[in-house]
């Protein structure tokens, strides 16, 4: 799979997990739609197949193409949105860009973010000061409020330490473009759009719909 029909796939589905979990065919992969009939595996070792690291490198490909939207939103784990999708969920959630709702931690790390995007792992940390170990829960769990929340994007990664870091930024600095179309959107056409791309049997919608109750 290249990235003009990894896009397609994305485009198709609205949204789409990058590996699947327990290799169960729902919510749906683009490992699924890659290799429909593999078991994935994470062997990284000279006994296992390039297929996870090929895909491993189209994602970090994808993320900063501007062509969908990278996050880590369903369970924290690898999702990409097409940008329709992305714009209907913007208009619906109403993502509060002020921070004034978050938790003290994510509304730390966000304020950092909105004065620089992307920013590495290894930055963030540094300019939220939330290096070490004793602040990695606090770190992960603003993030993951973040995430959920549309509030920032994963962007890019940057060769910062021994492993590439994921890049990650405030959505409406990387995709002002959508915010403000979401912005324009009404919610009927923004409801028929999440109606239309995920009905309610769709695990992503569940997902969703967890999360506006919550």
């Amino acid at each position: 799979m290249n990235q003009k029909s990894a896009v397609k796939k994305i485009n198709d589905y609205g949204a789409l997990l990058v590996f699947p979990i327990n290799n169960k065919k729902e919510p749906a992969s683009l490992w699924s739609e890659l290799y429909p009939r593999k078991k994935m595996r994470w062997e990284w070792d000279e006994s296992g197949d390039n297929k996870v690291g090929d895909l491993w490198l189209l994602m970090k490909k994808l993320s900063d193409s501007r062509l969908v939207v990278y996050s880590k939103w369903y369970q924290g784990r690898a999702t990409f949105f097409s940008r329709d999708l992305f714009t209907a969920l913007l208009k619906i959630t109403k993502p509060d860009y002020t921070g004034a709702t978050l938790s003290a931690v994510a509304k730390q790390l966000y304020e950092c973010l909105e004065e620089d995007s992307p920013l590495s792992t290894k930055q963030l940390k540094t300019i939220a000061d939330l290096r070490g170990k004793d602040n990695e829960r606090f770190y992960n769990r603003g993030m993951k409020e973040l995430f959920s929340h549309f509030l920032i994007v994963a962007y890019g990664e940057v060769d910062d330490g021994a492993f590439p870091s994921l890049a990650v930024g405030t959505t409406r600095h990387l995709f002002e473009d959508l915010v403000l179309e979401s912005e324009k959107l009404s919610l009927l056409d923004a409801q028929q759009t999440i109606d239309r791309i995920l009905p309610r049997t769709n695990l992503f919608r569940k997902h969703l719909e967890k999360q506006k109750l919550s």
